[in-house]
């Protein structure tokens, strides 16, 4: 498929997800043009703050794939992806982003991000989220642990 049709083929998702319900928000995740697995937003349905389009896509083809790790595939939504969600892309080692509609357009529509990436910006002190550090004699003990570990799986 090119990338023309992968990117409708999210926008469809996205647009048949809203009729049902869901949130307008739908991707696919395609390798060399193949889809490897699709997503569509799930929050409300399954009451999931975390289950955006992009993350239930990403979990789906690792599933598939039999990885964490899922390079060398590449990412289409239906918009530009929220920071938790730009974050997954990261972390899944996804190798380009593809998006149709903007985060104005979906501010727009009454989602927006803007708050989120501001708070990041941050000292933790003047977040609206109230962060404290509180200290332990046992907090780098998982660290110690993975670190002498001789059989992890690093990631």
């Amino acid at each position: 498929m090119t990338h023309e049709e992968l990117m409708q083929r999210a926008i469809a998702l996205a647009t048949d997800n809203v009729r049902r319900g869901g949130g307008p928000f739908g991707a696919v995740i395609a390798r060399q043009g193949e889809i490897i697995a699709e997503g569509v937003n799930r929050v409300t349905a399954s009451h999931d703050p975390t289950a955006h389009a992009e993350v239930q896509a990403i979990r789906a083809a690792c599933e598939r794939l039999g990885t964490f790790s899922i390079e060398g595939c590449d990412i289409y939504a239906s918009c530009e992806p929220c920071p938790m969600c730009l974050g997954a892309i990261y972390w899944a080692r996804l190798s380009r982003l593809y998006y149709a509609a903007t985060k104005t357009d979906a501010a727009e529509a009454g989602f927006d991000d803007a708050f989120i990436y501001k708070e990041l910006a941050l000292d933790y002190s003047l977040r609206h989220l109230p962060t404290c550090h509180l200290t332990d004699p046992e907090a780098l003990a998982p660290f110690d642990c993975w670190r002498e570990q001789t059989d992890k799986v690093a990631y």
